[in-house]
């Protein structure tokens, strides 16, 4: 991990990462939270605005000390107490069966092998818990598609590795769980932002 991706990339992803449109998005993934969980890439922990009350404590897992020291005030003020817990989503140092859910939010896209970091999701899970996520991946359109073709060896350079075209649903379901809900739409953005902004929103359940 060079210079830029230590220093520069964690404030980039912060940029807007709050505001309200995103927030609301955010709200939805985390609706239906509840007990221990584990949320992959932590980030400046924009999340804890908006956990439901019956989350009892939160496992972050988060890569970047810029981001984590970021995150110290959203910490402070959450409802849920918050504890580091790791820096690769990829090998989860929790035992099996530990977790009543993992949140995911923007962060299968830059997940060297998201694949892996799911099914160390689906590991920890205890039956019956669940993976809420919010990411976003390869559009159904064409021309959205070449777009993000073009752009993505730029992308994965300046935002340490993010990729533009995971298809997040395949990925959810190749690691064993099962997709419950799923809304796959564009955010609210111009229609030049579209290669950027191809949402899918819900969650999944490890049976």
């Amino acid at each position: 991990m060079g210079w830029w991706a230590r220093q520069v990339t964690p404030r980039l992803v912060e940029l807007g990462a709050d505001e309200p449109a995103m927030l609301a998005l955010r709200r939805r993934a985390c609706a239906g939270l509840r007990g221990r969980v584990v949320e992959l890439g932590f980030g400046s922990g924009v999340n804890a605005a908006v956990y439901p009350p019956e989350v009892t404590e939160v496992i972050a897992i988060e890569p970047s000390e810029v981001a984590w020291k970021h995150s110290e005030r959203r910490r402070a003020i959450s409802a849920a107490p918050v504890r580091r817990g790791g820096l690769d989503g990829q090998r989860l140092d929790l035992p099996a069966n530990h977790v009543d859910a993992v949140l995911s939010s923007l962060t299968l896209c830059t997940i060297p092998d998201p694949v892996q970091a799911l099914s160390e999701a689906h590991r920890v899970l205890r039956p019956g818990g669940t993976l809420h996520f919010l990411e976003h991946g390869i559009a159904p359109d064409a021309g959205v598609r070449r777009w993000q073709r073009r752009l993505e060896p730029l992308q994965k350079q300046v935002f340490d590795g993010c990729h533009l075209m995971r298809p997040i649903d395949e990925l959810i379901e190749a690691s064993g769980l099962a997709i419950e809900s799923i809304d796959r739409a564009y955010g609210p953005v111009p229609a030049p932002m579209r290669p950027w902004a191809f949402v899918y929103l819900g969650r999944a359940r490890k049976t």
